[in-house]
């Protein structure tokens, strides 16, 4: 990374902590850490990070406390490293506002890279992104134009409002719940089967291969994610 950012650890194992303060230390990164969820919500505002990493298992309050506290005034990135590895765990904290979520154990490379592209993604959305290349596919926000290996695909205006919808939030998981109530409205927010359906008409549309997709990954039991072309991974 070219860019030294402001990182805030939120976690009450010190053994984790020193090992991310460390890490990030070594590649330029300023880490401020706090065990709890009061010492977060305080560094919000006193060192203005630009990424949180916030464990669940605090000792005053619940990790989803903090994410619901910080998303009433700050859309900064939250990625969540917590060995609690359910779906119902990764579905709420992402639901209420989490860019992220890596389970414990963890390795130092997936950190660093979430961290990327969760600061990609922010400014991607701060600054209206209007197009999406990768590979052979392009999506033109503007035009309302998507195209394959150079050839116009054809989308419902559906399945181009939920393509929209995963490029405005490339590289970010986004839940069931979510992408239901964004598109079709809070009465859908429980109608998986019909995403599901959606997902596989675009996967039919944009994949080489649908039935092994490249573009639109699946978290199995939480949601999809636009993946992000190769050289913005790295």
């Amino acid at each position: 990374m070219a860019n030294s950012y402001t990182v805030l650890v939120v976690d009450d194992e010190p053994a984790i902590v020193r090992f991310i303060r460390a890490s990030l230390g070594a590649v330029g990164h300023r880490v401020v850490t706090t065990e709890n969820a009061e010492g977060a919500l305080s560094s919000l505002g006193k060192e203005k990070p630009d990424v949180v990493i916030l464990d669940l298992g605090l000792p005053d309050r619940s990790g989803f406390d903090v994410i619901s506290e910080i998303r009433k005034s700050s859309q900064v990135p939250v990625i969540v490293l917590s060995a609690r590895n359910d779906e119902r765990s990764k579905v709420r904290a992402l639901d209420l506002g989490a860019d992220d979520y890596i389970g414990k154990p963890f390795g130092m490379a997936e950190l660093m890279a979430r961290i990327r592209a969760a600061l990609r993604h922010r400014y991607q959305s701060q600054g209206e992104l209007s197009a999406f290349v990768s590979g052979e596919l392009t999506v033109d926000l503007v035009r309302r134009q998507v195209t394959r290996a150079g050839r116009e695909v054809k989308l419902s205006p559906k399945e181009f409002e939920l393509l929209r919808h995963l490029v405005a939030h490339a590289g970010k998981v986004l839940t069931h719940r979510q992408l239901l109530r964004e598109i079709w409205g809070p009465a859908y927010a429980h109608e998986v089967q019909y995403l599901r359906v959606f997902i596989r008409g675009l996967r039919q549309k944009l994949e080489p291969d649908p039935t092994r997709p490249t573009h639109i990954l699946t978290e199995l039991g939480v949601g999809y994610r636009l993946q992000l072309p190769p050289e913005q991974r790295a």
